[in-house]
């Protein structure tokens, strides 16, 4: 098949970390040709959805993992698949790329479904299972946020379209920090702030479990640093092997239709102790190192599914 990725820059990603590459990695040993372009270059020119961008091979060297070849527009109809794989945040240029993407329906399979990425961001489509997740609450207004922690007392408070750890705070019963944040978030923002009750559990981990169409394929926990609240791997969060629980494999059973029933190919979803917390769609991570915790090759899972689906077409 014919597969293009829009994706950030590949000669800064790392090769032994870096989802994206894995996964054009696999598509090559299986066959596949491939053409790289950023988002930048995504286009809607008189009825044609296109990009410049260049064909693309990979190898597991570091700093020569990318051989490019000269720049060229094409039009993105002619091919089998497209990878939505640009990281967050999610802002109007990224829901721009979406409703683009949107238009290649009739004949390209875009991965993860555009539609559905742009209608379940990772923080809001947690909240069609309530009785899976934190008691959370999503506003603007301080007095609402405030009166949330005083009915909870310890919370984390972050941008609802934020990614990466980026703007996480706890915020405990002692804190006085909360109206100088609001006045932060809302000083260069215009977007709503997500706060969550606290989970102490978060100081063993927080799971990132992997689904391939719906159905988990493996996890791997994300301990934070010492003094730290936040797990994330881009703020020193440390990765470890770890297996599905039993409440792990209940929240997957309870969301995987949606997700496999709406496109959504590969999606990683966060776990801390029994709470799901976030439902990650647009550029989910964690596939090399569930590779080498597990001895499984993920992304020839994610690769069997898509193409399926596109035979199916």
């Amino acid at each position: 098949m014919k597969i293009a990725f829009q994706m950030d820059p590949i000669d800064a990603v790392d090769i032994n970390a870096d989802s994206s590459f894995r996964l054009a990695e696999e598509a090559q040993a299986r066959g596949h040709t491939l053409f790289f372009y950023t988002p930048d270059h995504l286009a809607y020119q008189e009825g044609r959805i296109t990009a410049k961008g260049q064909d693309l091979q990979v190898q597991r060297v570091q700093g020569a993992h990318a051989t490019l070849g000269a720049m060229r527009e094409v039009n993105l109809a002619e091919f089998d698949v497209v990878w939505l794989r640009q990281d967050p945040p999610f802002d109007m240029h990224y829901i721009t790329s979406t409703h683009l993407l949107d238009r290649l329906a009739s004949t390209t399979l875009v991965v993860n479904d555009p539609f559905w990425v742009r209608n379940y961001p990772e923080k809001l489509l947690v909240l069609d299972f309530p009785d899976l997740t934190p008691p959370t609450t999503i506003a603007r207004d301080l007095d609402t946020i405030k009166a949330f922690k005083a009915k909870h007392g310890d919370v984390i408070l972050k941008p609802l379209y934020g990614n990466g750890g980026a703007g996480v705070f706890r915020l405990d019963a002692n804190d006085r920090n909360l109206t100088s944040l609001h006045e932060l978030f809302t000083g260069f923002s215009r977007e709503p702030l997500i706060v969550q009750k606290f989970l102490p559990d978060v100081s063993n981990g927080d799971k990132r479990v992997i689904l391939v169409d719906g159905e988990p394929v493996g996890a791997i926990n994300r301990v934070p640093a010492a003094g730290e609240t936040r797990s994330n791997m881009h703020v020193g969060g440390r990765p470890e092997k770890v297996g599905l629980s039993a409440r792990d494999k209940e929240i997957c059973a309870a969301i995987g239709p949606l997700l496999k029933e709406k496109g959504q190919v590969f999606v990683g979803i966060d776990v801390i102790g029994d709470y799901l917390t976030e439902i990650n769609v647009t550029s989910p991570t964690g596939i090399q190192e569930l590779e080498r915790f597990d001895q499984v090759n993920i992304a020839a899972h994610i690769w069997q599914a898509i193409e399926d689906r596109a035979a199916a077409r």
